[in-house]
């Protein structure tokens, strides 16, 4: 069965030429974002004649040509059609991953010298684009060409087999390259390399978390992210690599099919930090993966203006789309494989989805990543010091109001929507829950209780009159219009509210029938940056957590997904808070009167 497709835009020159024309991509790595720091006197760095004269956070060139130079001299290819020739690495491998990744420098006070700025990397793409060579090689530079003293490398995976994927081409790196030969010894029974000269090895390790907490990693290689159970192996080594000056923990994956998991959270971590990279300046992050929908689509053009391997479409079978999932296609990626994969997959749903998932590294789900944060603060208009702040400019203003109310151990959330596009929440919870909260967002969930954008009620449940007290004072501040609710909320919650206010109550849901329209409107008015939620930062969260699901005969239709909150700690209740406000500003003002338009005849 042929998988549906949708129009696609009109293609640029750049998208349309043939594989082997395709216009090379300019890097200029001083564009790159970085902190703006300004410490540590001039770099000095030398290599080969090159002195780096910059200072600050910076791209120390002969730092980053150190490594290229160690992969093209000393490295060979272990396998495929490149074996045994010089390891000279493609572009995208060199100006997308291994300068930035290795020339980034910051100063560090502790150790009074320029460090590299990334101590942990994820790469995420497509399978068979050379990340096995390619990671064997960042380890071999990490045992024995970064200058570190009894250096201790490891690499991972969810077995021994699949992490001896990495290890055993470097094992093959070793035995044709006369210096490494030389330099390092191969024990075979224990899967460890190790380097004299210096005191360092490199092995592989089980995922036994348990039993890997002795270790001191210079640098970490965790391959395969989505088939670890959970998150205990990489915090073994994240907390154990805290006596290195610059210690690197590297994971490289393929996309998930499992929505709730480590591997998913982790992948969904590095993708926000492509749009955001002061979201965390020490995590490099190199994602690769086909767009799904028009969305996805049309935020990767906003992230990477003009580059000519984007894709066009969200064709999955347009060969213009698969670049981006895949660089190394048309040099060690073979096209044609792909292409007769294609052909399969067509035909085949099961062929399709790992076709999606391990070809166009597409997250094989229904459920999707819904808000591009780059949008959301686009919208934010001004940037409120406090929620009072908001209120004073908007009282007796018209507006509409929505009601997410969760069960009384959680956060409940109303919202309003104003004709101008302001848009205004309350956040309820108990105090009890303030700590797992302030486990998942660093403990900035107590920070905002304390500066008022959420109100904890006290003990182990929420308080409900202090909602109904809240809600009548939003009542007489503003022209609530009506009042558009969750019919899940509980029935004598929302009989209260209209005693206490004499509102008009409409009943809602989470279906895709009541959801499609106001969160299509939602996302129409953040693409024309018509709304302003002034920065409330809770609501931000929430946005930036909230997921979407699209039935596969269907994808236009979408409503929210609620997330485990046992296992993930996200929360999104505001955001159908306010998707059931807007759709009351969609149904508009009540009709007026007869007495109000024409007068009352006497």
């Amino acid at each position: 069965m042929a998988a549906r497709t949708t129009a696609r835009p009109v293609r640029s020159k750049a998208a349309t030429r043939p594989p082997g024309r395709r216009r090379a991509v300019r890097f200029d790595h001083a564009k790159r974002w970085r902190p703006n720091s300004r410490r540590g006197g001039r770099c000095g760095y030398t290599l080969d004649g090159k002195t780096c004269a910059r200072s600050g956070a910076h791209y120390c060139e002969p730092r980053a040509d150190r490594v290229v130079k160690f992969f093209a001299e000393l490295l060979v290819h272990p396998a495929g059609a490149m074996a045994n020739h010089a390891f000279v690495l493609a572009p995208w491998q060199e100006h997308e991953i291994i300068r930035p990744l290795f020339g980034e420098v910051i100063w560090s006070e502790q150790w009074g010298r320029y460090v590299r700025r990334y101590t942990r990397a994820t790469v995420v793409m497509a399978r068979k684009n050379g990340k096995s060579a390619l990671l064997s090689g960042i380890a071999l530079y990490m045992l024995c060409g970064d200058g570190e003293d009894s250096a201790e490398v490891y690499g991972a995976a969810a077995t021994t087999r699949q992490a001896g994927k990495v290890f055993e081409p470097a094992t093959k790196m070793v035995k044709r390259s006369p210096i490494l030969a030389k330099r390092l010894t191969h024990i075979k029974n224990v899967r460890r390399l190790v380097d004299e000269q210096t005191g360092s090895h490199y092995e592989i390790i089980p995922s036994d978390a348990d039993n890997e907490l002795g270790h001191n990693p210079h640098a970490f290689i965790l391959d395969e992210v989505l088939s670890q159970p959970d998150d205990s192996l990489w915090k073994a080594m994240r907390t154990a690599a805290g006596a290195r000056h610059q210690a690197l923990m590297l994971a490289i994956t393929t996309e998930t099919s499992d929505q709730v998991s480590f591997g998913a959270d982790f992948i969904d971590e590095a993708d926000r930090v492509v749009e955001q990279p002061h979201r965390a300046p020490h995590h490099f992050a190199f994602v690769r993966k086909t767009p799904r929908t028009q969305d996805e689509l049309d935020r990767l053009h906003r992230l990477f203006p003009g580059r000519p391997d984007l894709p066009v479409s969200i064709d999955p079978w347009d060969e213009a789309n698969w670049y981006w999932a895949n660089p190394a296609l048309g040099s060690f990626l073979s096209v044609q494989s792909l292409r007769e994969e294609a052909e399969e997959a067509r035909t085949d749903h099961k062929a399709e989805n790992g076709f999606r998932q391990f070809r166009l590294n597409q997250r094989v789900s229904q459920v999707t990543r819904w808000i591009p944060m780059d949008l959301w603060d686009m919208n934010a208009r001004e940037i409120a010091p406090s929620p009072g702040w908001i209120a004073g400019r908007l009282e007796g203003q018209r507006c509409w109001a929505g009601l997410d109310l969760s069960s009384k151990l959680d956060l409940t959330a109303w919202a309003l929507y104003f004709p101008d596009g302001s848009m205004l929440w309350r956040f309820w919870a108990p105090e009890s829950i303030a700590p797992v909260l302030d486990e998942h967002t660093n403990g900035a969930f107590s920070e905002w209780a304390d500066d008022g954008w959420v109100t904890l009620t006290d003990g182990d449940t929420i308080d409900y009159d202090t909602i109904y007290d809240d809600v009548e004072t939003d009542h007489q501040l503003y022209g609530i219009v009506d009042i558009t609710y969750d019919k899940w909320c509980g029935e004598p919650v929302r009989q209260e509210i209209e005693k206490r206010t004499r509102l008009k109550t409409v009943e809602s849901d989470t279906t895709y029938g009541r959801m499609t329209p106001p969160m299509a409107e939602f996302m129409r008015g953040l693409k024309s940056k018509e709304y302003a939620h002034y920065g409330n930062p809770v609501a931000r969260w929430m946005a930036d957590n909230l997921e979407c699901k699209s039935p596969r005969d269907d994808p236009d239709r979408i409503r929210p997904v609620k997330p485990a909150r046992d296992k993930t700690g996200k929360r999104i209740d505001g955001m159908p808070a306010m998707f059931f406000a807007v759709d009351g500003g969609m149904r508009g003002l009540p009709t007026p009167s007869i007495y109000e338009s024409q007068g009352m005849a006497l």
